[in-house]
């Protein structure tokens, strides 16, 4: 039986990360990378497709558990009459890129209970047993490329093409399991003090999120669940390239049973300017700049060939197969890797791309005149493609059409390159750009305001609702009191809620080429809160918050989605789209100047930092 989503915590090295399950399970874990195949893959399958489990035998324990305070290091504590026990569960900051571990340190608390180790590797998703020879220190296991040396203090033995052990923890008693993966060419790293490590990664942590500043005196209710939002993105961020990926796993479904199961190891241009405002209201420069740098990167080439998502260090090819071997979360199938989205024409991608560089000009990162120089090379290419139908901010399987949230991600392009020229000297064709955006406001007033609906539509010409058009106010192309916003607003409210959320389009009335339904999209309720709090309706818009944040695990943490008729949530975990919302929604309510209006701002200039 596949275990509730929530019931996972995440630990990581911002390299890779893995899921802890409440039952002391590691039930997936890729390596080196995000990216990489999974050797623990044991949440699409059971745990013969590889997992980790350390727990006591006596399986009555209660089980409470919490990250390290302004950490990703998680403390699970199991208690019985007999005895307790901490598990302590973390991914030293890896000195390199070739050698990257994991540490369980199992601490006696009181009493004592006797322990269980069920260690079963699977190399390539569950597929491929490795060579395992026993070694003086516990284990070294091979297969292909990959080697993973588990440093034991507990004797393993071979049961079932597993290595399992019982041991007793008294009061007083600290064991350490490392796991330390290789390349299978090179050594294994020997140097290694788990206590050490742990102190190591323990302080590091806490001085980056003790940086959090939300810029307001007082810290606020929400100061907690903000922080451990930045902290959860900062591990989903892959170091060497600043790239962020939108979750830690792949093909968690949007529908128990169903078939809308997808890849989300990548990283998405979509992301972007959220991403941005997030870090900078947040406090975290570096950040954001590594960000900003990493889309240049990944983006830059010939602006046809400009791409929706791309792969940790700018990967352009991924290749979306299935894997069969894998019976799926809940028997959710296909189990995918890579992401065929990414040769999908998405026409929003280059607004969310300019703005979020326009976002880096007014808020003063390092000047950069190849990024002006590009984004005038993306507007000239935009103004052959906009007029196109494409696939939509929702990547759908089924016919292009001319989505309204696209032109109106279009429409941001031009208005923000013709603020470049205007609000910061910058050398571009102002005038041609002011005729296609233009165009775009007419095409979009025209075509993608419903009559009978009362409200702007997912696509020209037809009735559906969709809450990407949330985004409008957001962006600055109407002001959030304007008829048609308040119109829109409402009718989302009215047709688009299940128990108080959003989902992001009704699935049995939008044509998207996939079969079934799916959960409420929170991301989208985030956005509702956000058109609420520019329109001054804040009580609204705090109590969307406050329940939104209720819907977290016990360790702060949000999926894709969430079902309010099971109560659980659904899809990839954890979100990175989720702890976007919660954090700009947050300093949204806090600040009369959040990252909605500094967003929407067209009159905003700084004319400093130019790019």
């Amino acid at each position: 039986m596949s275990k509730p989503i929530e019931d996972y915590g995440l630990i990581g090295n911002m390299l890779s990360c893995a899921l802890v399950a409440r039952d002391g399970s590691i039930d997936w874990l890729c390596l080196p990378r995000f990216d990489s195949d999974a050797c623990f893959a044991a949440l699409l399958g059971t745990a013969e497709n590889g997992a980790w489990r350390i727990a006591p035998v006596d399986q009555t324990a209660v089980v409470t558990r919490a990250y390290r305070p302004g950490t990703p290091i998680l403390e699970t504590t199991f208690e019985t009459e007999e005895g307790s026990v901490t598990i302590i569960d973390f991914m030293p900051l890896s000195r390199d890129e070739e050698h990257v571990n994991l540490v369980r340190i199992v601490r006696g608390n009181r009493g004592r209970l006797t322990m269980r180790c069920d260690f079963t590797l699977r190399f390539g998703y569950g597929s491929t047993v490795p060579w395992v020879q026993k070694t003086d220190f516990g284990l070294r296991a091979v297969a292909g490329p990959d080697a993973v040396e588990l440093h034991s203090p507990v004797k393993l033995v071979g049961e079932d093409m597993s290595s399992v052990a019982e041991f007793p923890v008294e009061a007083g008693d600290s064991l350490a399991f490392v796991l330390a993966w290789h390349p299978s060419h090179r050594i294994g790293e020997r140097d290694l003090d788990p206590q050490q490590r742990l102190q190591e990664t323990e302080a590091w942590w806490r001085e980056w999120s003790g940086r959090y500043d939300p810029g307001i005196a007082e810290p606020t209710k929400w100061h907690e669940a903000v922080q451990r939002s930045l902290i959860t993105l900062k591990a989903l961020t892959f170091a060497p390239t600043g790239g962020i990926v939108a979750a830690a796993t792949t093909s968690l479904p949007e529908e128990i049973g169903g078939e809308r199961n997808w890849d989300y190891r990548y990283c998405w241009i979509r992301d972007a300017t959220l991403t941005l405002y997030a870090f900078l209201n947040s406090g975290y420069l570096e950040e954001a700049e590594a960000w900003r740098e990493w889309m240049l990167r990944a983006t830059a080439g010939h602006p046809a060939q400009v791409q929706i998502m791309y792969g940790l260090a700018g990967e352009r090819r991924l290749t979306e197969i299935e894997l069969a071997w894998l019976p799926g979360y809940e028997g959710s199938r296909p189990v995918r890797i890579g992401n065929g989205a990414h040769g999908q024409l998405q026409i929003d991608v280059y607004g969310e791309l300019i703005d979020a560089l326009h976002a880096g000009r007014k808020y003063r990162l390092r000047p950069s005149s190849e990024a002006w120089a590009f984004q005038r090379a993306l507007l000239n290419d935009l103004r052959n493609k906009w007029r196109l139908p494409d696939q939509g901010i929702w990547e759908v399987r089924g016919p292009a059409r001319h989505f309204t949230h696209s032109k109106l991600m279009a429409w941001v392009a031009f208005d923000r390159g013709i603020r470049g020229v205007e609000d910061f000297g910058l050398d571009g064709p102002a005038h041609d750009w002011k005729v296609e955006r233009d165009a775009l406001r007419t095409e979009i007033l025209s075509n993608g305001w419903s009559e009978a609906k009362k409200a702007f539509v997912q696509s020209f010409g037809s009735d559906v609702l969709d809450a990407s058009l949330l985004l409008m106010p957001l962006t600055g192309f109407l002001p959030p009191d304007d008829p048609r916003i308040v119109s829109t607003v409402d009718a989302i409210q009215t047709e688009l809620i299940e128990d108080g959320l959003v989902l992001r389009y009704r699935t049995e009335h939008a044509e998207d080429g996939l079969r079934g339904r799916e959960g409420t999209f929170l991301v989208c309720s985030f956005w509702l809160a956000d058109a609420l709090t520019m329109m001054g309706r804040i009580e609204e818009a705090s109590a969307i918050f406050e329940k939104l944040l209720g819907l977290r695990n016990d360790l702060g943490l949000l999926a894709e989605q969430y079902d309010p008729r099971s109560r659980r949530q659904l899809g990839n975990f954890p979100q990175a789209f989720s702890h976007l919302g919660i954090v700009n929604t947050a300093h949204n309510l806090m600040s009369t100047r959040g990252p909605a209006e500094q967003r929407a701002d067209r009159a905003q200039s700084t004319k400093q930092g130019v790019e």
